[in-house]
């Protein structure tokens, strides 16, 4: 029912080095991809922020040299163009990029308020905190002019966005040859503005990536409730249920043909909605027609929920595993394939804490215990034992409400029962709760996600 495309690519540091290091092996000279790089962010700037003033912050390593040669691409364009820098480059290609310039030229502390900033200060290999003299121009030039950063916002690790020093917020953030995770992680989220990627002519190999808008291929005519795909919900305890509810009628809102809620529950909160109590429901595990089950959304640590956990650790059937069955499972391999959806509280309790890498952290989480693993939060991280990886940030605040994650958790359950590989369900399911939380808006609650789903489902 759905098809899945590759998003854009995303990098990290190491990935991008060793990319620019294989093309200029294959030929392409380290000065070329410099030229490429200024030229290409130029063009960028004058279409994002035209000028008649520019200051541009210039560093001591690649990252200044890029800034050398965008200040020579915006002298040319006809912008009076101050660099400010302490020393020039002295390595290569960055030291010849220097040379060119035979602008004004002043230190960084008598970098100049201007209409337009360019940060080229620090770029990828950044792992400790800024310069003095950086981080007091940086401070000088907070609410003085449009600023544009250069591959990164200076002072920001480029694996997980951490910020190591007190960082010029962007409007524009143009970097090379793919996005990378400190654009959308930790606070570069805040920090980077719009994010414009220019190709400079280095090939990108990389297991990670954006979720992309899923492309929805209606069921054919002759099709039936159980081809649609069939869910199983395991309920929470008395009292609960609402969770559990909520997870259900998101599988159905989602595309699933059916779904059996297996436990004894109060109120059906849907007609549609089948119920079986927990026998009934465990015999239902051995027919094939059984595409996914959700365990966890309103569950208790108690006898029945590991009974459940047991029983479905040797069915063979795809798990969606969140919230309270997320604190009953071993270290280790699953035993079956899954899902797993903590917030960061829950990820702490079953691998530890996330720290300031959160990509690596929900990575060796997967590989960890054999299963996909989706860390929920404002960007949310998605990654399959086998290394890929997948980040979402097409999402709201405003998803920030009870029962959210319920709903999210039956939505994957619903798209893996119609078919799609867990970890391309996963992603799927992330960016089309992200586009229902983008509909919301302020008031709305868990039961208006769900209500939503058709459209956002019919604007696909």
């Amino acid at each position: 029912m759905f098809i899945i495309d590759s998003g854009l690519p995303i990098v990290t540091s190491a990935t991008m080095r060793g990319a620019e290091a294989a093309a200029i092996a294959a030929g392409t000279p380290a000065l070329t991809l410099m030229e490429r790089a200024a030229i290409g962010a130029a063009r960028a700037i004058l279409a994002f922020a035209p000028a008649r003033r520019a200051t541009v912050l210039c560093g001591p390593g690649n990252n200044g040299g890029d800034g050398y040669g965008i200040a020579a691409a915006l002298a040319e364009a006809g912008v009076a163009v101050t660099v400010a820098a302490d020393a020039p480059p002295i390595g290569e290609p960055a030291a010849t990029m220097a040379k060119r310039w035979t602008g004004k030229t002043v230190s960084l502390a008598e970098a100049p308020a201007a209409p337009l900033i360019v940060d080229a200060l620090f770029g990828l290999g950044l792992s400790r905190p800024l310069p003095d003299s950086a981080q007091a121009a940086l401070d000088r030039l907070q609410g003085q002019g449009r600023v544009v950063a250069i591959d990164i916002v200076s002072g920001l690790e480029a694996d997980s966005g951490r910020a190591l020093g007190r960082v010029l917020p962007a409007e524009l953030t143009i970097t090379f040859g793919a996005a990378k995770p400190g654009h959308i992680l930790g606070e570069g989220a805040f920090v980077s503005g719009r994010l414009a990627v220019v190709d400079i002519g280095i090939a990108i190999v990389t297991p990670l990536a954006f979720t992309a808008r899923p492309r929805l291929a209606g069921p054919v005519r002759d099709t039936h409730k159980y081809a649609r795909g069939w869910v199983m919900v395991v309920e929470g305890t008395p009292g609960h249920g609402g969770a559990s509810g909520l997870a259900g009628l998101a599988a159905l809102r989602s595309g699933a043909g059916l779904v059996t809620l297996a436990g004894e529950g109060g109120q059906m909160p849907a007609l549609a909605l089948m119920r079986r109590n927990d026998d009934e429901a465990a015999a239902l595990l051995t027919d094939k027609r059984l595409g996914a089950v959700v365990i966890g959304p309103g569950m208790e640590a108690d006898a029945r929920a590991r009974g459940w956990l047991k029983r479905l650790s040797w069915a063979g059937k795809s798990l969606v595993i969140d919230a309270g069955a997320l604190r009953l499972l071993p270290r280790g391999p699953i035993g079956a394939p899954a899902v797993l959806t903590p917030h960061e509280g829950e990820f702490a309790q079953l691998f530890g804490p996330v720290g300031d890498d959160r990509l690596a952290a929900v990575q060796a989480a997967a590989q960890s215990c054999a299963a996909v693993v989706l860390l929920k939060g404002a960007a949310t991280i998605i990654a399959a034992p086998d290394g890929r990886a997948a980040i979402n940030a097409h999402a709201s605040p405003y998803l920030a409400t009870a029962g959210s994650g319920d709903v999210l958790a039956g939505m994957i359950a619903a798209l893996i029962a119609q078919g799609l590989p867990l970890f391309e369900a996963a992603q799927a399911a992330a960016w089309l709760h992200g586009e229902a939380g983008l509909r919301l808006g302020p008031g709305g609650i868990a039961d208006d996600l769900v209500n939503s789903l058709p459209a956002v489902l019919g604007s696909l």
